[in-house]
């Protein structure tokens, strides 16, 4: 019997989509504790102002925030702690040298569950500029109208 492969989203990060041109995308696991996964089953995490490094061919992610989990007590960790993703090393020093170049970053774009496993969505991305975004902004404008035009055109 096939084995299904579950793929729950717990958290997306639609500001980077805005924020950044995003190049290349890499899956990592993550390193937690048993409360911050059970705090992410109930779907209590952020990634909104997260961003990632990479220090001593290891990549970290900070500011992702997870809840403590409500029945944790004492073994609850800082919601805030520095997270250690897992890469294997040729990823990690591809990563490095793309981060070396001017203007490139690395940002978590989502966090999701892989069968049992949790997984962030990692993506290389290159800033944008104020008039990049406000382009963007015109083409979802004139998408959506003309959409609007094919609906009532086929449906009015």
């Amino acid at each position: 019997m096939a084995k299904k492969s579950g793929m729950k989203l717990i958290a997306n990060n639609k500001k980077a989509y805005h924020d950044y041109f995003i190049l290349e995308t890499y899956e990592a696991g993550i390193a937690l504790h048993g409360t911050e996964v059970k705090s992410l089953r109930m779907g209590k995490c952020s990634i909104k102002e997260a961003f990632i490094r990479v220090e001593n061919e290891e990549v970290y992610v900070y500011g992702m925030h997870i809840s403590p989990y409500e029945k944790g007590n004492i073994f609850n960790k800082d919601p805030l702690r520095v997270r250690k993703l897992l890469l294997h090393k040729s990823e990690i020093r591809k990563l490095l040298g793309k981060t070396k170049e001017k203007g490139m970053t690395l940002v978590p774009l989502k966090v999701y569950f892989k069968d049992s496993l949790v997984k962030v969505e990692i993506g290389l991305a290159k800033g944008k500029k104020l008039y990049d975004k406000r382009q963007d902004i015109a083409k979802k404008d004139q998408q959506r109208e003309a959409q609007r035009d094919f609906k009532v055109r086929n449906f009015g």
